[in-house]
């Protein structure tokens, strides 16, 4: 049994990543009921916390069906730091996250998601002090390093279970590589084997079917995988993965009706969270994967993309599952 703190996750959990403007509620929910085991929100800055800007206090909400449930933070000043700690607390997760692994410039040029990673004194000083300003397990969220010739993830992962963390997760590449190239996980693989570690180490990068979630378990001995991208658009990722792992056999793929279900609860949880403008264009993201393998579906995926109305996009969803579900339209779904 996996477990952070005492909030246990079976034996081997699936968990969804922080993701900017994707892992909102609205999505969250949906992963959940397809068996995510743990769910971490949007990251927070710090400072938008500690001044009360509206978008950072508005990722707080989370809501009872989706526990448990992780916040997840960002900065570079200790005072900052404790202080957002403290605001998280009061929203009351079950975990407290620190990402050390977020690579866009806007976040790095400030010394915090992997900027720290040029200066791990600060990242594990940072670390401690937020560990000793809550009564939540705190997690981190990491890469291997900042670029090839500074891969120290086996020192870090040490250092940072010294002051108190509770698990690690580590994105298989450095902040150089971005989102290129292979997630390397042979690294996180001798964090997992290190003798000295004890807390569950969660591998994440580049797992995007159920046959090579089951093949990094087996190769790499994690506790857990967390998935990112391969989840936008298809949260019954979960569900596939979890089925595959006990029976060793797909599960049958979703339904073009739960398809089109998903997408309409999620546009309109999407519009009832953010607004109408906003929680209209941060969906579009995810139209392309709800409707993956359906033959010349490009049409109605560009008006989807496109079109700003609710109730125009709620009427091409229904064109879309009454378009389909002709026998002559009818393909499996991949």
């Amino acid at each position: 049994m996996v477990r952070i703190g005492n909030i246990e996750l079976g034996d081997f959990p699936f968990l969804l990543a922080p993701m900017e403007d994707v892992s909102d509620p609205p999505f969250r929910s949906l992963c959940k009921e397809q068996g995510c085991d743990l769910m971490y929100t949007e990251f927070i800055s710090v400072e938008g916390l500690i001044r009360d800007a509206s978008k950072s206090v508005q990722k707080l909400d989370i809501y009872d069906e989706e526990r448990p449930i992780g916040i997840q933070i960002f900065g570079a000043e200790l005072d900052s730091m404790t202080r957002a700690a403290e605001i998280v607390e009061e929203a009351r997760p079950e975990i407290l996250d620190i990402n050390f692994g977020c690579p866009v410039q806007k976040v790095v040029c400030k010394m915090a998601g992997a900027g720290i990673l040029k200066d791990i004194p600060k990242m594990v000083e940072l670390t401690s002090a937020i560990v000793k300003s809550t009564n939540l397990p705190v997690t981190v969220k990491t890469r291997l390093g900042w670029d090839e010739q500074t891969i120290y993830i086996e020192e870090v992962a040490e250092r940072l279970q010294d002051v108190g963390i509770q698990a690690l997760s580590i994105h298989g590449r450095t902040r150089k590589q971005m989102y290129k190239g292979e997630a390397d996980w042979s690294h996180i693989a001798r964090v997992k084997n290190n003798p000295r570690i004890h807390i569950p180490i969660f591998g994440n990068g580049d797992i995007d079917s159920p046959e090579k979630a089951m093949l990094y378990r087996e190769r790499y001995g994690v506790d857990g995988i967390m998935i990112g991208r391969a989840s936008i658009g298809n949260p019954w990722i979960f569900r596939e993965m979890k089925h595959y792992m006990a029976t060793g056999e797909h599960h049958q793929p979703p339904t073009l009706s739960e398809r089109v279900d998903a997408a309409r609860r999620h546009l309109l949880r999407s519009v009832e969270w953010k607004g109408p403008k906003l929680g209209v264009l941060e969906m579009r993201r995810h139209y392309t994967n709800y409707f993956k393998g359906l033959e010349g579906v490009k049409t109605f995926r560009s008006r989807l993309v496109t079109e700003d109305d609710l109730p125009i996009l709620l009427g091409i969803l229904e064109e879309i599952e009454s378009h389909y579900s002709s026998a002559e339209f009818s393909v499996p779904l991949i």
